[in-house]
């Protein structure tokens, strides 16, 4: 079972806000992260260098806090890899299929009141409570 944290969640929640109105403010761009990977690796995109350091943020960040006394994130799953694998590229199909990311259509898109962020928000979280239904209670979990 998934053990909640609610004060971390918050604190966390709090900066992927503060990231994605940085973002905004300093570049005008929405912190989409699928879009920014694609940005960053596509060698036809331009503005790469904001790009790059967003996403060595995102994997520096949990890195340099576990090097703090007492801190400890567990860098483990006991999802078997292959699962994790056939779950990332169902993300990216859906990414494609709903022209963007969690990110930025849950925190970016619902933060501009974009009726189509709305729908996709509510099919995210559709699907994601209708996977943990299916793999806890149908399949017995992994």
């Amino acid at each position: 079972m998934t053990e909640f944290t609610p004060w971390m969640s918050l604190v966390g929640g709090m900066f992927i806000g503060l990231s994605a109105v940085t973002l905004m403010a300093l570049h005008g761009r929405i912190a989409g992260l699928s879009h920014i990977l694609a940005g960053a690796v596509l060698p036809s995109q331009s503005l790469r260098g904001w790009r790059i350091a967003f996403l060595v943020g995102a994997v520096a960040a949990p890195l340099a806090l576990s090097s703090v006394p007492g801190v400890t994130i567990p860098f483990s799953s006991a999802t078997p890899l292959p699962w994790l694998i056939f779950g990332g590229v169902l993300v990216g199909i859906g990414v494609q299929l709903g022209s963007g990311c969690t990110s930025g259509h849950g925190v970016c898109g619902l933060a501009r009141f974009s009726t189509r962020s709305v729908v996709a928000t509510l099919c995210f979280m559709a699907t994601t409570a209708a996977t943990v239904f299916v793999v806890r209670h149908v399949f017995g979990g992994f």
